[in-house]
Formats: structure tokens, sequence, C-alpha cells
């Protein structure tokens, strides 16, 4: 069988590391697989989608590298979603409700009250056309309920294993809101079987969702007379670092958010695959590699625990990865050279810092000498060698210094480093030495600025 799996997000806000993390394990599925990877927007609800917040979401998944195979629009499907639901309602499986939603709260609470779950009563079933008649002339319009055989489903899922849940306990769902509206479920299991989904990888808060959308899959194949059920897999949900729910800090974890803070695409993935499986969290540049060692089996029941710090020093080790041909679009743009990529980022956070040691490098600084290392720092500049300085002159140059100051260790290298850089810390001092060239370093040295 070949793999078909499918992001299907709403265009009705940014993207956030939450449902990022399912985007990327459909996708690592389907490349691990040799299938393909459906980019489908949900845009039913019209009021609330946006070509922009569409246009930012394939911005997102592309700047993350979960290029799509393909792209459907569910907004140019209705009237494949009017033939089917037309098909349900004269099969009697979408049946019209009248409720209000203050009545139907009123219902829970009694329920609750009574120490009875909260499932709705299926009392439309049993309105006559009279009934109906009357409800519509008051001016009320029906919500459309799909009804539910009312026992159990069962399914083996790709996380939690063999999966049972009676559809009993639950309410027979919304599929059609009073305004026409379609809700979720009834578009998204009919794409599913018009494009041939085989796997559903999604949140474990649609656990209990799936029960009731593999009855109406049933309704959609029989109607269909071809197609098959796709599997589903079910994994954990991301959580805070102390295990709280991250829904009131999504802005800040969006991923529109986290690329103007600088962080790189390839440190959210390799976060994302690793999060809440059995392996350990590595840098991982290569999407193909991160493809190959992703494994379903891999990944547990418990929550994922997000913590931002983890992420950005997990940024940091991936800018230590990356080659300068990987980045030297965005280097070019802040005047930053191969060699003094090389030299610098094993050092940085983010990649625009980089940017700091083009200034110390090659701009003007002021350099930082504290008063009782000025004569030794003045004698230091008359051992910097004349021409142009390699990173091998910084050995005999500090050995020489060393020889005749008699100071080591912190006392030597510190001052040399505050003169020469002005910061107390950073790359190697041999690459920067080299790039800062004779003429800067003897000026620094004396206490000039250069």
């Amino acid at each position: 069988m070949s793999v078909l799996v499918r992001f299907a997000p709403s265009p009705t806000g940014r993207l956030h590391v939450g449902n990022v993390r399912a985007a990327l394990f459909n996708w690592l599925f389907a490349k691990k697989h040799g299938g393909q990877f459906l980019l489908r927007s949900d845009d039913t609800d019209q009021e609330r989608s946006t070509k922009e917040y569409e246009d930012g979401i394939q911005a997102d998944l592309a700047w993350l590298g979960l290029t799509h195979d393909d792209f459907a629009r569910q907004s140019e499907r209705f009237s494949v979603y009017d033939d089917v639901s037309e098909h349900l309602k004269a099969k009697g499986l979408l049946y019209p409700a009248y409720e209000t939603a203050e009545e139907l709260d009123r219902k829970r609470k009694l329920q609750r009250a009574r120490g009875l779950p909260p499932v709705y009563d299926r009392a439309a079933l049993n309105l006559s056309d009279e009934e109906k008649a009357k409800y519509e002339a008051e001016g009320r319009r029906p919500h459309w309920r799909f009804k539910l055989s009312q026992t159990p489903v069962e399914w083996d899922d790709m996380v939690r294993g063999a999966v049972s849940l009676d559809t009993a306990t639950i309410s027979d769902p919304v599929l059609i809101r009073e305004d026409g509206q379609y809700l979720y479920t009834l578009p998204s299991c009919i794409d599913d079987v018009d494009f041939g989904i085989t796997h559903v990888i999604r949140g474990e808060d649609h656990v209990t969702n799936t029960a009731a959308q593999i009855e109406v899959f049933r309704a959609i194949l029989d109607y269909r007379g071809k197609g098959e059920m796709p599997r589903f897999g079910h994994h954990s949900l991301l959580v805070g670092k102390e295990g709280e729910g991250l829904s009131k800090r999504l802005g800040s974890l969006s991923i529109a958010s986290m690329r103007e803070e600088g962080i790189e695409p390839q440190a959210i993935t390799s976060l994302l695959a690793r999060l809440g499986t059995s392996d350990p969290v590595e840098a991982v540049t290569d999407m193909g590699v991160l493809a190959e060692g992703f494994d379903m089996d891999r990944l547990g029941r418990a929550p994922a625990r997000f913590d931002v710090d983890d992420l950005r020093a997990l940024n940091a080790k991936i800018l230590h990865l990356l080659p300068y041909a990987r980045v030297s679009d965005r280097l070019e743009k802040i005047g930053v050279s191969e060699a003094l990529w090389n030299a610098v980022r094993g050092n940085l956070d983010r990649l625009e810092d980089a940017a700091l040691w083009k200034t110390v490098t090659e701009g003007e600084i002021a350099p930082v000498i504290a008063d009782e290392d000025a004569d030794f720092l003045r004698q230091a500049a008359e051992h910097v060698p004349a021409g142009s300085l390699a990173a091998e002159n910084w050995k005999p140059f500090v050995d020489a210094v060393k020889e005749e100051s008699g100071r080591k260790g912190k006392g030597l290298f510190m001052p040399l480093r505050l003169a020469l850089t002005g910061e107390a810390r950073g790359p190697e001092m041999a690459d920067l030495f080299a790039l800062i060239g004779s003429d800067k370093a003897k000026a620094r040295l004396k206490g000039e600025k250069a």
C-alpha cells in the first residue's frame, strides 16, 4: 500500500509548535515509507478563514522543510459535501435537531446533577413532522447530528495499540450547524476517503472523535462503494516543562515568532521529532536523516514536555553544524564571510549574532583595558607579527608575551581577549587574531580605538 498522509490546518491563525508537531510526524512518516504528504486547507469556516493565514501556514511549513506533494482546499469542495450530506439525510443517518445552545446547556447541567454523563438524549429523533414544522415556523433552523450506532468501535492505533470505545457513551456529533456551515468531521472524513488517505496521525485529543468518525467513514465508504478506512495514530500532546498546558502561550510559541527570534528550522524539527519518544534529542540538519530515524512505535503515551530553553540550546548546536553553503544567502546580507562564519559559528546562539563578530574583526571597537593591564598590553603589542596573520600565529605570539611578562592562565589570556575583541568570551582567539589583522591588533593592544 502506498502511504498518503495529510496535515489539515484551519487557516484561522498561525502555526504553533503543537500543530507543527502533528505536521512533522505526518511528513516524517510519509518520507520514511516513500509516501506522499498532502496539505489540506480546512477553510469551511468562511468567516474566520483568511488567505493571509493560509499563505502564512504554507510559508511556515516550507521554512521548516515540510514541503507538500499535493494541496487541497475544502472551500472548493462544498458541492461534494452537499451530495454526501443529502445521502446521509436520506439514509436517516443525519437527523435534524432544533435545541438551542441554551437548551442543550440546561440538559447537560440536569444530567450532571443526576450523576449522569452529559450525553445528548436524542430527543430530536422523536420529533413529529408537526413539531418540526412548528419549530421552523418559529424561525428555528436545525443543526444536523450523525446517528451513531451506540455500539463499541474498535481500532488498532499506531501509538496506543488496541482501542475500544462504545459510541453509546458519546453524543451524536453535530456535523452541520444551523446556518448550514459544515463542521470539521464530515468534510474531513469525505476528503480522507476521496483522496485515499491511508494514515491519519494526530493528537490524542482526537481519540474520542475517532470512534464517531469511524462510523461516519463507514457510511461514506458504503455510499462511495470503494475505498478503505485509514489507520489511525494518536500521539501525546505537548505540555510545558512543568507539565502545564501550553494554550495560553501559543502566541509566543508560534513558528513565526520563533523565526523572528532567530531559531533555526532544523532546531524545531530536531526537537519536535524526538519529544515524546524513547530516543535522545539530537541536532539533525538533514530532514532525510530525521525521517529515516523516525518510528511511530517509539512514540510514548505520556505528555511530551516542551521547554523553550531546550530549543534555544539545540539551536546553538544546529548553528555549529551548518556549513557556510547552507546559510550563505543569509550571511551575505549581514556581510559575514565564510572564514568568519567558520571561526564564530561554534559560539553563536543565533545566526544574526555573527554580525557582532564582523564588527569585532573588521570594524572599529573600543578595547577594554583595565588600568593595571595597560603596560602589559602595550608590551604585548610589540610581539604582534607584521603583515598578514594566520591562526598559527596566535600561539607563538602568546608564548612570547608569556615569557616576557611572566603572566599565565586567566591573567594572561583575559586581558588579551578584552583588548583585542572588547568581549569577555567568544570564539577561539587564534581564529579571531587572524581575522582582526596585525594593524588592528597592535592598535587595540595599545589602547587605541581600531
